[in-house]
């Protein structure tokens, strides 16, 4: 389980992003390069990192669910999520 402080922080980050979107699109179909340079680091979306909804885990990370698939594997076999079954053959 991640720490709260890095799961707010990443929150915090996915905020300003979505703050700043319009204002970067329009600096960078302008062209303007000094401009985007002074906006908040954090105001780029490279600088977010997928993470699970529910333990905050950074890896194995399941774009699908928005869980890792250390949560996923133990809420499916459970029955949790609609639709999945485990496989056999």
């Amino acid at each position: 389980m991640a720490k709260e402080g890095i799961k707010a922080r990443g929150r915090k980050r996915e905020a300003t992003v979505a703050k700043y979107a319009a204002k970067r699109a329009a600096l960078k179909e302008a062209g303007d390069y000094l401009g985007l340079q002074k906006l908040p680091r954090n105001a780029s979306p490279v600088r977010l990192h997928n993470r699970c909804k529910i333990s905050g885990r950074p890896r194995g990370y399941m774009r699908q669910f928005g869980i890792s698939r250390v949560l996923f594997r133990k809420m499916a076999s459970e029955g949790k999520i609609p639709g999945v079954t485990k496989g056999s053959w």
